[in-house]
């Protein structure tokens, strides 16, 4: 991966958009399917369909030989899951990561969903990576710095009253666009650098990954899954954002991310049409 950073014209950017507005619906599609006695294989086929019918690739599949156009992490599987015969039951947990490209141009976001009757703890498990996610986002639309995310995730996650949740430190969002990774990285958490400047043209894919128990993980024998040692449950959240130079704008949100981030008193502003 290049350490150079990539910096976007607005026409890219709109391109961007484009295939995030895609990946959006694919995601819509796939939570609306995750039902209990459902397989994740099916949940895969139906992320296929949404990208064949609307013009678009994956930027999972085949990527490092990657077998699948979603990653599906169930239950203490943090991500990298791949989608297979595995059924879907009452209360799980089910991270969904997932890409689409069009004419070159990359979007990357994730959601988690609870199967049918969810469990308390899942829920503000999944809450709260939402919202630091969130949290990471607003800071972006006022950050110099590439590090104010990461600040921002961690600020938001101590602060939350109850059982302490962790968050993972081997698994950093990234910088996105001809690419799926790109420069900078884009920490969790409170790393103690500042990070590179933030410049108009930069996307951003913020995707802070939390766990109910220790952040220690181990990858499986698949050479993907990653799963916690201790057996906790995972949620992972995810937005591609544009910061031009007028603003942010979440690419991967129909509305720019406006009604979550209304909360934090920023405004996103569409992507300049040249």
């Amino acid at each position: 991966m290049s350490r150079q950073i990539e910096l976007k014209t607005d026409a890219q950017l709109a391109t961007m958009h484009k295939a995030g507005l895609i990946l959006h619906q694919g995601l819509d599609a796939v939570v609306a399917a995750a039902q209990p006695g459902v397989t994740t294989a099916h949940l895969d086929q139906v992320f296929r369909t949404v990208l064949a019918d609307n013009g678009a690739t994956s930027n999972f599949l085949g990527y490092h030989g990657f077998p699948a156009t979603i990653c599906a992490s169930v239950n203490d599987e943090v991500v990298h899951g791949i989608p297979g015969e595995r059924v879907l039951q009452n209360g799980d947990i089910i991270s969904i990561d997932a890409g689409a490209v069009i004419n070159g141009w990359h979007s990357d976001s994730a959601r988690s969903v609870i199967v049918g009757t969810p469990d308390p703890a899942d829920a503000r498990l999944s809450a709260i990576t939402e919202e630091a996610m969130w949290a990471g986002i607003a800071a972006f639309a006022q950050a110099k710095h590439v590090g104010e995310i990461g600040n921002a995730i961690e600020d938001y996650v101590r602060a939350q009253p109850g059982e302490p949740l962790g968050i993972l430190e081997d698994y950093v969002g990234h910088g996105i666009g001809s690419a799926m990774h790109q420069a900078p990285d884009v920490f969790n958490y409170r790393s103690g650098m500042r990070g590179p400047r933030v410049k108009a043209g930069m996307v951003l894919a913020i995707e802070p990954m939390l766990v109910r128990g220790d952040i220690d993980t181990k990858t499986l024998d698949d050479d993907w899954t990653v799963v916690t040692l201790d057996g906790s449950n995972a949620s992972q959240w995810e937005h591609s954002v544009a910061r031009h130079k007028e603003g942010i704008w979440v690419i991967t949100a129909p509305d720019g991310g406006a009604a979550n981030l209304a909360r934090y008193g920023v405004t996103p502003v569409p992507i300049p049409q040249n």
